[in-house]
Parts: structure tokens; sequence; C-alpha cells
């Protein structure tokens, strides 16, 4: 799929936030005793919609991608999630990320009813590239007769492994270690280092939605 990624910024870092010192916030970086981060992350994955996926066109005749040969268009939109990992809710060896999104679509031909069924996907992302998991679902849009508009709704579930959402130890500790002024990495930011990079994209999942499209369809988005 050629999209642009969506990815969650999960972690603070010196350069990009600054805090008063005393009482400390989640993602605030105290000066008291030395510049530390208090909180990393949680697993709870970012969601969006890739790009050229969040709309759909269909055509009265396939092989005429003209717009007076346009029959129906459709949007995703509303993209909402909950996550039950929020304030450490869950305990078990799993991420649960419920997903809902509505769907708007036009016709032209506005002759009587009609039902369209749409194909959506949700699918589950690792470090930016990795696809650990995908479902792919339908949506129905039903326009009234005499209506050329219609809204649909859509929700699914996705699973994420808990303790591969999860930091090491080591590389919690090197982030959120207090750095104080004369220590030989007090300048140095956690998050630039190799491997701490690599950690922190490895434990990175992304929910993705978006219509399940074909090879032609995307194109379409793409170029138009």
């Amino acid at each position: 799929m050629n999209a642009r990624r969506l990815t969650a910024t999960v972690l603070c870092s010196a350069a990009a936030v600054t805090a008063l010192s005393g009482c400390a916030k989640k993602g605030d970086i105290v000066v008291d005793s030395g510049v530390g981060i208090t909180a990393v992350r949680t697993a709870c994955p970012a969601v969006g919609v890739p790009d050229y996926t969040g709309d759909i066109t269909l055509f009265r005749a396939p092989n005429d991608k003209t717009s007076t040969n346009i029959d129906v268009v459709a949007a995703i939109t509303n993209v909402r999630s909950q996550c039950g990992d929020q304030n450490g809710a869950q305990a078990n060896d799993k991420v649960t990320s419920q997903v809902s999104f509505d769907v708007l679509a036009r016709r032209n031909d506005t002759q009587g009813a009609r039902q369209v069924t749409l194909p959506v996907f949700v699918s589950v992302l690792q470090g930016g590239s990795a696809v650990v998991s995908k479902r792919v679902g339908q949506v129905q849009v039903s326009f009234a007769a005499g209506q050329d508009r219609a809204q649909a709704h859509f929700s699914g579930s996705a699973f994420i492994d808990r303790a591969a959402a999860t930091l090491p130890a080591d590389i919690r500790e090197r982030i959120t270690r207090p750095r104080k002024a004369g220590d030989q990495d007090a300048a140095v930011d956690p998050l630039s280092q190799p491997d701490v990079k690599t950690a922190v994209a490895r434990a990175s999942f992304e929910v993705l939605v978006g219509f399940q499209l074909d090879e032609s369809q995307l194109a379409y988005n793409a170029t138009r």
C-alpha cells in the first residue's frame, strides 16, 4: 500500500518540552534534581487513515474514469478510538483498541431506494512498516428514494500484544533517568541514540483504517 504512515508521538524529549519544576505531570520534564522525563508512553496505538484510502469512487462503467461516469463517492470521517490500556486499566496480555468511523456517501442517480456495500479494512502496523494483522469488513450505505446522500457507521476491534508494545526496562531507564549539568550525557537526547530509536519504533503500534481498494482505485485516488 502506497500510504503515508501515521505514527504516534510516543515520547517527549528535552528539546521539545519545557516545564517548570514542582508537581510534574506525565510527559513533563523535571529540573529540580536534574533533567528527566517523568513518564514515557502508553501501549495504546495511534489511529489514522493512510493516504489515498480515505475515500472511494465507484463508476458506472469500470473503464471510464471521467466525472460524468461517476456513480457513487464515499469518504471516511469522524475516526475515533477507545483503548483498553488507558490509565493502565487493563492487566491482561492484550491491548484492545475499539475503532469506529462514519462513512458519508453521495450518489448521482437518485431514482429509487438503493443500498451500496463498501469494503473497509482495519490493520495493525508495528514499527511503521510491519503489518501485524489486517481485517476486511463491509459498510452498507442505504440511500432513500430521491435522496443523493447517506451515512453509515462502522466499528471494529484491533488487538496488540502488550509485551511487544512495552519498552524494555533498560530502555525506559535510559529515557527517564534524570540528568544533571556536568553529566557526560547531559546534553544528549536519549531518543537520538540508534538503539533507543530502534526499541521505541519496535514497541510502537498503529491502527489504520480505510477503504479496501484495488490497484486501479488506489491509482485514481493518487493521481486525481
